[in-house]
């Protein structure tokens, strides 16, 4: 890879340059970063990653192969309005806005672009993301293994199609809030049963890594590995009886399908406003 060019300089965009440099992905000179107005921020990432930062779009897009764009979904009607000028039909236009279509960002730009759309999540921030991305016609052969590679400096990659997106975004991007809810009802359980606070949150983590090495590596289906030590009479068996009384699977595929649903109502309204704002 040779330049990429990131706009906006969130959480998430410091993640990725921290996933690229560390993979040794594109040199240090080569990564450039801007954001709408926060010098402070900007200089934050630019001084921590060695990185450049400009305000100059001329600077900024001036031999980019790769474009990503970072800023919050809510601006990016302003953001792509003010960069348009500067995109081209021979960039990897690399987009993590969530909610923001592919045929949106054309529209906001007036051009037709090569665009990887992208799903990563918060994860991304320890280089254990679970991305999901889809590509429009335009990106070709080359450009996806630039995505690809881009998107597993910060962890494991799939590619999908557009409108699977939704789907990729109730599972794994809203997944590890989900994971947190767990932590926080162990640990509140670990309190109730008179475990000392530090030692229970370590207890807990080895045991959810522990759990997801196994069904990782191991052939076998998660709810067959649950019944190997679930022995009957047993301490996992009496645990397992009250989650089902609660009905926590159910629960879960609920939950899951309520953020998919709301994640298509969200990305609806979006691209509609942004669509609209842009006439």
């Amino acid at each position: 890879m040779q330049k990429i060019a990131i706009v906006g300089a969130g959480s998430m965009a410091e993640a990725f340059i921290s996933g690229i440099l560390e993979k040794e992905l594109i040199d240090r000179k080569n990564v450039w970063v801007t954001n709408n107005a926060n010098q402070e921020r900007l200089s934050q990432v630019q001084e921590r990653y060695g990185i450049q930062a400009t305000y100059d779009l001329n600077a900024l897009f001036d031999g980019a192969e790769i474009v990503m764009l970072a800023m919050k979904p809510k601006d990016a009607g302003t953001a792509i309005d003010y960069i348009g000028g500067h995109l081209t039909e021979s960039m990897l236009i690399v987009s993590v806005l969530a909610g923001v279509s592919m045929d949106t960002i054309e529209a906001l730009a007036e051009k037709p672009l090569a665009i990887a759309r992208a799903m990563p999540n918060t994860s991304a921030a320890v280089g254990k993301s679970a991305t999901a991305i889809a590509v429009n016609e335009r990106v070709t052969d080359h450009q996806i293994e630039t995505a690809r590679k881009l998107f597993e400096s910060v962890g494991l990659t799939s590619f999908v199609e557009e409108d699977q997106l939704d789907a990729v975004t109730g599972l794994s991007g809203s997944g590890p809030a989900y994971i947190y809810y767990l932590i926080e009802a162990m640990e509140n359980s670990a309190a109730e049963i008179g475990l000392e606070k530090q030692m229970a949150k370590q207890l807990i983590v080895q045991t959810l890594i522990g759990a997801a090495e196994m069904v990782k590596n191991s052939a076998k289906p998660p709810e067959q590995l649950r019944r190997e030590v679930t022995s009957p009479g047993g301490t996992t068996e009496a645990g397992v009886r009250v989650l089902e009384e609660h009905g926590v699977k159910q629960a879960f595929v609920s939950c899951i399908k309520a953020a998919t649903a709301q994640s298509r109502r969200l990305g609806a309204a979006l691209s509609s406003k942004l669509t609209v704002e842009k006439r």
